[in-house]
């Protein structure tokens, strides 16, 4: 018997960021008619809560129709801020805080997305709590509100019933952890597939990837050095092969580079294969030491021990975790984690 459906209220602003809104809505919507949804039993239905029942306009000029505004909007289950730098006007602010904090106590649970936080914190909900928001703004965030707990590198952040996320398309990954809450794994694995996102980056996952953090502070040598490691991942990524494409001795490469991110080319080379199998781990079709052998390591064995020296658990545990069903029969995989 299917249940109730699940209101989901994503607030609108003019110069609300476009994506902190499209996003968690496309989300939810994809999830309110998909099977995956049926099989629950439970989907969603979604409405946009506008500050009056007027058009209001995104930072990149595009416009959008609420279907409710502040004063006739209905009861919710769960309600999203998406930010924006028109939630920092300090009128805009008021006014979304105030009834936030009037609705907070018939809602299950309140969501912010990037720099939506300037309408949630001010409710006071979020107090000794750790949050999430957009890196670029977590010092100024910390620094206005001193009573929370800010941290600028996670991509989203369970706190009680209050969720926070990092920036613009963190509030994907935030909309698939709550369909996940809500329908289980599978629908979540369902959207994901849907939107071509991968079903989920851990809350605890820092923002930058590896990859991000490395053009981020690297020379224009690196840089596209690194976005070639990525396409490559199942070839020799050795440091004398990396350092003849970077034009160095193997020497001179292992010192630029450990002074540029600060680590060794083995550490992150290994840190960007083990980053992608996690995400290859969604595919419950592929088998363990398929995935292994796709990212560059030798052996099962190897990718296994690799696996579980930095993510703490085995990639079949990780895949477990996330409700996948099993490799098929044929598969090889169920052999390969036998503990020591």
């Amino acid at each position: 018997m299917n249940k109730a459906p699940i209101r989901v209220g994503v607030l609108g602003f003019d110069g609300i960021n476009g994506l902190d809104l499209i996003g968690p809505l496309e989300a939810f919507a994809h999830a309110a008619y998909l099977d995956a949804a049926d099989a629950a039993g439970q989907s969603y239905e979604v409405s946009v809560i506008g500050m009056t029942r007027k058009s209001f306009t995104s930072e990149s000029g595009m416009r959008f129709v609420p279907h409710y505004s502040l004063t006739n909007a209905p009861e919710l289950d769960t309600l999203v801020i998406p930010g924006g730098a028109g939630l920092r006007d300090a009128a805009t602010t008021r006014k979304v805080a105030a009834w936030v904090a009037a609705r907070a106590p018939r809602l299950r649970r309140i969501a912010s997305v990037c720099t939506g936080i300037y309408g949630f914190a001010p409710t006071g909900l979020l107090d000794g709590r750790r949050v999430a928001t957009h890196w670029r703004f977590a010092d100024a965030v910390a620094q206005r509100f001193p009573q929370l707990h800010v941290d600028g590198a996670a991509i989203f952040i369970k706190d009680g019933p209050y969720y926070t996320s990092g920036g613009v398309t963190a509030g994907i990954d935030l909309a698939l952890a709550l369909i996940e809450e809500d329908l289980g794994p599978g629908a979540a694995l369902a959207v994901a597939r849907e939107l071509l996102v991968y079903v989920k980056r851990p809350g605890g996952q820092e923002q930058y990837s590896e990859p991000l953090r490395f053009q981020a502070r690297a020379a224009d040598r690196y840089a596209d050095l690194v976005a070639w490691i990525g396409a490559h991942l199942d070839r020799d990524l050795s440091v004398s092969t990396l350092a003849a494409r970077a034009h160095l001795s193997p020497r001179q490469f292992a010192r630029r580079f450990a002074a540029a991110l600060g680590c060794t080319p083995a550490d992150y080379v290994e840190g960007v294969r083990l980053g992608e199998a996690r995400n290859r781990l969604a595919d419950a079709d592929s088998a363990i030491e398929q995935i292994a052998r796709s990212v560059g390591f030798n052996s099962a064995d190897a990718f296994r021990r690799a696996f579980e020296r930095r993510f703490g658990i085995g990639p079949s545990v990780y895949r477990e975790r996330f409700g996948l069903a099993a490799p098929r029969a044929n598969s090889r995989s169920s052999s390969l984690e036998t503990p020591e």
